[in-house]
């Protein structure tokens, strides 16, 4: 009797080791979070953590405004930013498991009059193409961000954006080719990509808090505020309507709805007992594409991957021996990050309300750690210490650029002469106006800018209504003392050359007028 006792007792040791095995360690980690906020300067954040199909962490800290004591917690909604991206890729996938594309037909197969500046580029370039980063055109991110062209206006205009680098030789981040993607998901369905969302994956995953659209941010009593540095201190910013790039980022969600979208990548497509997508098409969007070279930038958000790559909306990389995979996402006053371990059947989603923050990015890696047993390390001041490096350079760029100002100079031209509308096929109006003795722009009907004299016949742009970056804006005066042209250098991009002026057809101080309100 005893040594069958004894040897019901092993038995119940042996099946119940595996039971432990599946439960993540995580002691220690809410102080982490909570330290992180602190140093980070991040207002509110919220974590879910998916495994074996079942949501085994939900928890939000912080708050939803600095200075306001109400909470974040995991109902919580947020910008997912271009995390968005694998929505559209998955999208796309619904409708190869429908029959009605494949991976690599060509999209003028399915867009009609779909034009890229290359001819041949055009008829050669796939579905995959537009989900990969491969096209050969960098971000012209100034065809959206802050403009009034809809979807279908980008589209016609990028037949105008010559190609930066060879047709699939190197991966270009680009938003405007998802979308691309997302228009001919539309076209294909017969409903807008909004609407296709929702059906397909928002409804059957019981999305609830999820959509696509900054309309609906009203309707929502639990949302966290955007904030952004400003002027070196973390504060709220407007909410960046960026409808016109939805399938490139515009999806706003909390961390329990989108634990429901992560348990949907680990099951292979199935939740909870439903084949949403058929296992082929996630196995595609899950498979390297395309290497990434590493850079300053891949340094910092990949730190200890030996290789980089990119599938179908998502990032791949190698971490302690494992896959992982994931993507962040950064809108003004947001930033998110969806990761996904499948060796382990492991995912998680930090969703947090300051930009261009690389929080998100160190407890990933702390999440990482935590869940693969691996040597404990403080990514958070790692990569915190190496942000700061890079905001020093930026600094020093900054005060370079006022060591290279020439004092004492004027314009060549009087300000009302610089007045007008200046044309670019790609981007379309830069309006000038004059206004109180100052100038003013305003680009594809979007947000106005002020233009500070810096010298000579070089100004600086800052927005006003939000925490974009500034730009200079150079003017070419031709040999009969007539302003020629106007280029716009924003850091990190290609210059914007905008031809005329032609005289505003708006009357002094109406550009005023039309100010977006806060």
């Amino acid at each position: 009797m005893r040594l069958r006792r004894t040897l019901l007792l092993l038995a119940l040791l042996v099946v119940a080791r595996p039971a432990a095995a599946q439960q993540l360690n995580l002691t220690g980690f809410d102080d982490y979070v909570r330290q992180a906020l602190r140093d980070w300067e991040v207002p509110g954040v919220a974590i879910a953590i998916v495994k074996n199909d079942s949501v085994v962490f939900a928890k939000g800290y912080g708050v939803r405004r600095v200075g306001e004591p109400t909470p974040v917690d995991e109902r919580t909604v947020f910008a997912i930013g271009s995390v968005s991206k694998a929505f559209t890729t998955a999208a796309v996938a619904a409708l190869v498991d429908d029959g009605k594309v494949k991976w690599n037909d060509p999209v003028a197969k399915h867009l009609p009059g779909f034009e890229l500046f290359d001819p041949y580029v055009t008829r050669e370039l796939t579905i995959t193409d537009l989900l990969t980063h491969r096209s050969g055109l960098d971000r012209a991110d100034l065809l959206w961000y802050g403009t009034t062209h809809d979807r279908e206006e980008i589209l016609r205009r990028l037949r105008y954006q010559k190609p930066t680098w060879s047709f699939r030789s190197h991966f270009g981040y680009n938003n405007n080719l998802f979308t691309t993607a997302g228009q001919l998901a539309a076209r294909v369905s017969g409903q807008s990509w909004d609407q296709f969302l929702a059906r397909r994956f928002f409804e059957p995953l019981r999305m609830t808090s999820t959509n696509t659209t900054a309309a609906a941010l009203s309707s929502y009593p639990n949302l966290a505020t955007p904030h952004s540095r400003l002027e070196g201190r973390v504060q709220p910013v407007p909410w960046r309507v960026l409808d016109n790039a939805g399938p490139a980022g515009s999806i706003y969600s909390n961390v329990t709805d989108m634990a429901q979208w992560i348990r949907l990548q680990l099951g292979a497509g199935q939740y909870q007992g439903r084949q949403v997508l058929s296992r082929d098409v996630m196995k595609e969007m899950h498979t390297p594409q395309v290497v990434i070279r590493p850079d300053a930038t891949s340094t910092l958000l990949f730190p200890a991957a030996h290789f980089i790559t990119y599938g179908l909306g998502w990032f791949m990389h190698d971490y302690q021996g494992r896959k992982v995979i994931d993507h962040t996402g950064n809108i003004d006053g947001m930033s998110a990050l969806v990761a996904l371990l499948p060796e382990e059947n492991v995912g998680f989603v930090i969703l947090s309300n300051l930009s261009s923050n690389s929080l998100p990015k160190s407890l990933e890696f702390k999440l990482l750690d935590l869940i693969l047993q691996a040597p404990a390390r403080d990514w958070s001041q790692q990569l915190l210490k190496e942000t700061r490096a890079r905001d020093a350079q930026a600094l020093a760029a900054e005060e370079k650029l006022l060591q290279q100002r020439v004092p004492g100079t004027r314009p060549t031209l009087a300000l009302e002469k610089y007045a007008g509308t200046y044309l670019d096929d790609l981007y379309g109006e830069a309006i000038l106006s004059l206004t109180d003795g100052r100038l003013t722009m305003r680009i594809a009907g979007g947000g106005l800018s002020d233009l500070e004299h810096w010298h000579s016949d070089l100004f600086r742009a800052t927005p006003r209504d939000g925490p974009a970056r500034r730009s200079m804006v150079t003017f070419t005066i031709n040999a009969q003392g007539q302003v020629e042209e106007l280029k716009l250098q924003t850091p990190g991009a290609a210059p914007a050359i905008f031809k005329g002026p032609s005289p505003s057809p708006l009357p002094a101080g109406r550009e005023e007028a039309k100010r977006p309100p806060k």
